[in-house]
């Protein structure tokens, strides 16, 4: 008889949503996980944090984005709280007096939890559920919810578990009995282990598990990345909710998934660009950034951003109507230098010009970034400009090179003329000196002798 193998999800204790996940995978890997209905949404408090050196109005900007962090996972919003910190407090991180003020507002607004702006060490944590009365959830907990929700594809699964428990591992408290596997776990405790110490023995069991599967999956990629390394490659970056994904669909015809939401895709896509070359051109579609995205986090999605750091160029989109312009595209060039991979050319797209209702903030865009261009994918604004930019781009990456070939060998020159532009062409009875300008990695994989000129 075949034996049930169906996922087991279960709902979490208490201690575990208060770290932000509302769903545990504790059974098999076979089946596509399901989102667990809650009867209604969470009320939640915000509290944003103003770090000394910190600009209020930037503090209250990032409040407002915890803001549509929390409504995009779910919550209900009924209260928010913006704190002046002078020094952090070793305890609570915002202070005796401040905690007081804010157990007030929760109870009075009848919240179920505070969500934080700032990550919280484990004992802060704990000290503020105490004091507060309420559950207590960190900035990078509400962004691994939000990426568990948003996951479907067994990698991305599988670099959000792991993710989350690498950060529940430092956060455990005791009370994670649900974490114990069915089969295997319970009898094979030791003498006088502590349930702790079994709860994060499995937590670390499975990581290890995680990580071979990630490898695994890696492989695969680098298996169809080394088949696509003879092909020029665009990769769109940029902060979550930018238009990535609608840009993506208005060039290729994709048919990604898009949504006014954060986060809204997490697989990368790659497809065909059809700028009129003979060679095919491959764009990809990769996962969004924000402010403080968990370490975690981006150690786990690894291989899907691997398709930006092995880009020829680097389109960096922008929503220009947002009020925090500045702020995103300095936190995409952070985490582009993070990792390692600032120095591929980028190409600055500026979109949602029509959403932009002051006029001065286009002129600061040219100003700075007298290269970038100006679209709106959705309206199909300047998507022909955005388009021969992209054609300059590969054109400019050719290099003209210069050839000897038999007269027999007409082979060789017919795949010249499909994957270069041959300039000048002269024949004698010694052979054809060809001239030809074409990509670089084209000219790498011809298996004859060229001359650069």
């Amino acid at each position: 008889m075949k034996k049930n193998t169906k996922k087991r999800w279960k709902v979490p204790d208490d201690r575990s949503r208060s770290l932000g996940f509302d769903r545990i995978r504790i059974e098999d890997e076979s089946r596509k996980p399901r989102d667990l209905v809650q009867p209604q949404a969470e009320r939640a408090m915000l509290v944003g944090i103003c770090l000394p050196g910190e600009s209020l109005p930037q503090a209250q900007e990032h409040l407002d984005e915890l803001d549509m962090l929390a409504r995009t996972a779910g919550a209900q919003v009924v209260d928010r709280d913006l704190v002046a910190m002078r020094r952090i407090d070793s305890a609570t991180f915002i202070g005796k007096g401040k905690v007081t003020e804010i157990a007030e507002i929760a109870n009075d607004s009848q919240a179920d939890l505070v969500v934080f702006d700032e990550d919280l060490a484990p004992a802060q944590t704990r000290n503020l559920e105490q004091r507060i009365g309420k559950r207590i959830l960190e900035r990078s907990g509400l962004i691994l919810d939000i990426f568990a929700k948003r996951a479907h594809t067994k990698e991305a699964i599988t670099q959000v578990e792991l993710a989350q428990l690498r950060y529940m591992l430092p956060r455990l408290s005791g009370a994670w009995t649900h974490l114990e596997r069915q089969k295997g776990g319970i009898g094979l405790r030791g003498p006088g282990e502590t349930q702790i110490e079994t709860d994060r023995r499995i937590i670390r069991d499975r990581i290890r598990q995680l990580k071979k599967d990630l490898e695994h999956i890696e492989r695969i990629r680098l298996t169809q990345r080394t088949s696509r390394e003879k092909t020029y490659r665009f990769a769109l970056a940029g902060y979550t909710n930018v238009g990535k994904s609608t840009l993506m669909n208005v060039l290729t015809g994709a048919g990604v998934y898009e949504e006014d939401l954060l986060f809204a895709t997490l697989d990368s896509t790659t497809r065909v660009l059809n700028l009129g070359f003979r060679q095919d051109i491959l764009i990809s579609d990769t996962v969004g950034f924000i402010r403080k995205l968990p370490p975690d986090l981006v150690a786990s999605f690894r291989s899907t951003l691997a398709e930006i750091r092995e880009a020829h160029c680097i389109l960096h989109i922008i929503d220009l109507a947002s009020p925090s312009v500045q702020d995103q595209i300095q936190e995409v060039e952070r985490l582009l230098a993070e990792m390692e991979i600032a120095d591929i050319p980028q190409v600055y797209v500026f979109n949602k010009v029509d959403a932009v209702d002051d006029a001065q903030v286009i002129e600061w865009a040219r100003r700075v970034y007298p290269d970038g261009v100006f679209i709106s994918a959705r309206q199909h604004i300047g998507i022909d400009k955005l388009e021969d930019l992209l054609k300059q781009k590969v054109m400019n990456s050719r290099k003209t090179y210069s050839i000897k070939l038999s007269n027999e060998d007409g082979k060789t020159l017919s795949l010249l003329h499909q994957v270069g532009e041959v300039l000048r062409m002269e024949a004698s009875e010694e052979g054809i000196l060809i001239e030809v300008r074409m990509l670089e990695i084209d000219a790498n994989r011809l298996d004859i002798e060229l001359f650069q000129q």
